[in-house]
């Protein structure tokens, strides 16, 4: 199958083929007799595991490790959920983190009266003194 082909089916763009291949993710396929690259149908299935992998918040890095898992003879499936659990705890991490910034940004917000020159903008003033003022 042709690199168009494999985008297709696997729902991405050529690029992003091109991407993966540079990142080492897909094995770049042999060409065939017109010069074109010929792709193997399991292509597809490696396509769509590193995009749900993405999507699900994995690193280009952390996709490597869980393919390589894939031709490990001694690799079990204690060794992906482990990397799952790591994931999980990185992402309550960042969710503990955006809930702080959130509630920054409110408290900066709630003080700001939304009228009157920039001077007066607490926000302005946080950004550039790194100091939420005390009301």
């Amino acid at each position: 199958m042709r690199i168009g082909q494999i985008a297709k089916r696997a729902g991405v763009n050529v690029e992003t083929i091109r991407f993966y291949e540079r990142k080492g993710l897909l094995t770049q396929p042999p060409r065939n007799a017109g010069g074109y690259r010929q792709y193997p149908r399991h292509a597809i299935a490696r396509i769509r595991f590193i995009k749900r992998a993405k999507e699900l918040g994995f690193s280009l890095t952390e996709i490597a490790d869980l393919l390589s898992l894939q031709v490990n003879p001694r690799a079990t499936c204690a060794d992906v959920k482990s990397r799952a659990e790591d994931k999980i705890s990185t992402i309550h991490e960042r969710i503990k983190d955006l809930q702080k910034m959130k509630r920054s940004l409110e408290k900066l917000a709630a003080s700001c009266k939304g009228s009157g020159p920039l001077d007066d903008c607490p926000i302005i003033d946080c950004f550039e003194t790194n100091k939420e003022k005390e009301e």
